[in-house]
């Protein structure tokens, strides 16, 4: 077959950004469900942390833009591809082992990046402008980590000090927004705003990039 990424319709496009990124989602939270240290999750709380990380940021989205049901309802493609990586995250943890922390790690990552830019995407394409694009790529890559430490009961790690995450988000949504702007083709700006937000991310865990407590005492 000669068809390649650059022949792909826009919304072919998104549609495989998002899938993506609901599979690697799924895959690292059920990957840190396993690690977890602190509960003991049986299969249901595996599986459900596992959607909840993967699913939750873009059905928080789809709220906000008001068209339509998410699309994790209205596609069960997108179930489908979430179910499959908690599969796949509950078998792979347990054959890897100590090497588990570096999985999680880069799924997260990659994760990060292609729902940053799937965000923007989406509310582009339904009308919104550049800063509501940030905002809504931004959530739609942090939402679901968000929702699975509050049913983990813990505080959102995206409030605390530390690596920096939710600003490698908004910087990768950034980046696919100058993109688009510039009218470069969505190809294009699809691979750097998702390699923007993944690099940033693990730049500032491998230098220990941190940002600091406002409160200082």
């Amino acid at each position: 077959m000669n068809l390649t990424i650059e022949k792909l319709p826009i919304d072919k496009l998104f549609s495989l950004v998002d899938f993506l990124g609901v599979f690697v989602g799924a895959l690292g939270g059920a990957l840190a469900a396993v690690r977890d240290t602190r509960y003991k999750y049986d299969l249901v709380g595996v599986t459900g942390l596992a959607l909840a990380s993967a699913l939750g940021g873009g059905i928080t989205r789809d709220l906000i833009l008001q068209k339509g049901p998410p699309l994790a309802f209205a596609d069960a493609r997108y179930l489908m591809a979430a179910l499959a990586g908690a599969v796949i995250g509950m078998l792979f943890a347990q054959r890897v082992g100590k090497n588990t922390e570096r999985a999680i790690i880069f799924m997260d990552a990659a994760a990060l990046g292609l729902f940053s830019v799937a965000g923007s995407t989406r509310a582009i394409n339904a009308g919104m402008s550049r800063l509501p694009g940030l905002l809504l790529g931004a959530t739609t890559a942090v939402g679901g980590g968000c929702i699975r430490d509050v049913l983990s009961g813990r505080t959102p790690k995206i409030f605390e000090h530390g690596e920096l995450y939710a600003i490698a988000a908004a910087f990768g949504a950034a980046a696919f927004l100058v993109c688009d702007s510039l009218k470069l083709p969505r190809e294009i700006s699809t691979a750097a705003g998702t390699a923007c937000g993944f690099g940033l991310r693990m730049l500032a865990l491998r230098y220990h990039w941190k940002t600091r407590s406002i409160r200082t005492d």
